[in-house]
């Protein structure tokens, strides 16, 4: 039995196997990664690697065996057909006869156009009657601290989120959750919302980028036409441009404040909040 983890070299993926390492033995983990080169340190400390594809459907050929458990990280390549790339994973698993295909989702009252992929994913894997765990991950702080540059340049944070309110956790914190799942028991037919313990403001962001800072950091809550006006104006392209707005629109409506209080308990430890990510973000 292996514990296999699709998208292993990516920025949630790379956490889920390191976490892994400190909980199973490497040899018991396979991480399928298109670019073998980038998973050069894993297969040091004596990981398998399998290269394998979402666009590629016969690369997932010998990638999974009975018994496994898979933890399928989500594709972010928006324009080619997210669901089709994520169908090959489950076709392959439930020809392998895998015991567990744990997938990395959205909220489940997020209406956002970037959900349609996600819900259309998990539509796909309950219809294949594998046993699953979904695994509605919240919005990563890092969404927010890895680009602070505009923010402490023109000292504004520009949303269109209004004043509404977002349950964050680290990429850390997710991994560790997928991690209680793929090495735990009892996680067969199970979906989690997943969201940091403290829900935070744009305003109460700003204000303490201000205060970790010493500058005097606003936020300006703006429409989401003129927030895509902002970000195609950065060099993002319009339909993309066009989805984060909309992620924005649905933190004013709600939609990304999660109180399930899944993921503090599947870690058995309190989420990371912002304020400590953005204090490692400034220092990095």
């Amino acid at each position: 039995m292996s514990i296999v983890v699709t998208g292993a070299t990516g920025h949630l993926g790379r956490h889920v196997v390191e976490q892994l390492l400190e909980k199973v033995p490497a040899e018991q983990i396979t991480a399928v990664v298109r670019t073998p080169e980038k998973a050069a340190d894993f297969a040091a400390k004596g990981v398998k690697i399998a290269v394998a594809d979402y666009n590629s459907p016969e690369t997932f050929d010998n990638v999974f065996a009975a018994g496994d458990k898979v933890l399928l990280i989500s594709g972010n390549e928006f324009d080619k057909g997210r669901p089709a790339q994520h169908q090959v994973v489950i076709d392959a698993a439930k020809a392998a006869g895998v015991a567990l295909l744990a997938y990395t989702s959205a909220p489940g009252p997020l209406s956002a156009a970037l959900a349609d992929d996600h819900r259309a994913t998990e539509e796909a894997l309950l219809a294949s009657g594998l046993p699953y765990s979904l695994l509605r991950n919240g919005w990563y702080n890092e969404n927010y601290t890895e680009n602070l540059a505009p923010a402490l340049e023109h000292g504004a944070v520009v949303q269109a989120a209004g004043d509404g309110r977002i349950s964050t956790a680290s990429r850390a914190d997710y991994a560790a959750a997928a991690v209680a799942v793929l090495t735990g028991e009892g996680h067969e037919n199970s979906t989690y919302e997943l969201g940091g313990d403290e829900a935070w403001s744009f305003a109460e962001y700003a204000a303490e980028l201000s205060k970790q800072t010493g500058k005097e950091i606003a936020y300006n809550a703006v429409s989401v036409e003129a927030y895509i006006g902002i970000l195609t104006g950065a060099g993002l392209p319009e339909p993309l441009a066009a989805v984060f707005a909309g992620v924005d629109a649905s933190i004013e409506k709600g939609e990304l404040l999660v109180t399930s209080g899944d993921l503090s308990r599947l870690t058995g430890r309190p989420t990371t909040p912002i304020a400590t990510s953005i204090e490692a973000a400034l220092k990095g």
